[in-house]
């Protein structure tokens, strides 16, 4: 019998839609699973934020906005990322989709949105990238490591100074193995990692929300 049920809700880009059954199914039976719907549409393609897919910065700061405004929805602990999406870059001019500048105002912003939303916010660290690989995929737009970085350096100040815990799903999947190990695709893991990212999670969530 479950005494004390609490929730966990998932907000984040394509790597949580691969990550995201695993960690349903890690969880104790205490703690339940749910997140922004809309998979079948968002794996139509995973380039082009839809659906479950969160997408970037302003995207997940519109949709924490509407849900504000509908005044109803509350979780114990929502689980956040965004990143990949704003740090696509056009090939002829190398302009990124958001800036840094502005990523760091749409994290503020965010954070301050998601205090009427949750208990407690936590916040995951945008997964690397496989530059060579990720060329590769000719999917018109420009992913790099340096970008993932320096986005990941702004996000830490921004949580570290707004007092939100850090959970480094970057560093954890970099342990998991060789770079042929990991990928699929220089952004996107093969499903063995899928896995091993959604029991990791599990385990950190598990234990915020029994703290």
């Amino acid at each position: 019998m479950v005494v004390d049920q609490k929730g966990i809700f998932v907000i984040g880009d394509s790597i949580s839609l691969d990550y995201g059954p695993h960690l349903e199914a890690a969880l104790p039976e205490s703690i339940s699973y749910s997140r922004k719907e809309g998979n079948e549409e968002a794996y139509q393609n995973l380039d082009v934020p839809r659906g479950a897919n969160g997408g970037d910065s302003l995207r997940v700061k519109e949709y924490l906005s509407y849900l504000k405004a509908g005044g109803v929805f509350h979780c114990d602990l929502l689980l956040l990322n965004c990143g990949l999406h704003d740090i696509k870059s056009d090939p002829n001019s190398g302009e990124l989709r958001v800036s840094p500048e502005q990523y760091r105002a749409n994290l503020h912003e965010i954070v301050s949105t998601c205090e009427a939303l949750s208990d407690q916010l936590l916040w995951m660290r945008i997964t690397p990238v496989d530059d060579e690989r990720h060329a590769q995929r000719g999917c018109g737009f420009n992913r790099v490591q340096k970008d993932v970085d320096l986005y990941n350096t702004i996000a830490d100040e921004v949580m570290t100074e707004r007092g939100i815990p850090i959970l480094a799903l970057d560093e954890f999947t970099l342990q998991q193995g060789l770079e042929q190990d990991l990928y699929r695709d220089g952004v996107h893991f093969l499903k063995p990692i899928h896995k091993l990212q959604g029991d990791y999670i599990a385990q950190q969530v598990t234990s915020y929300l029994s703290a």
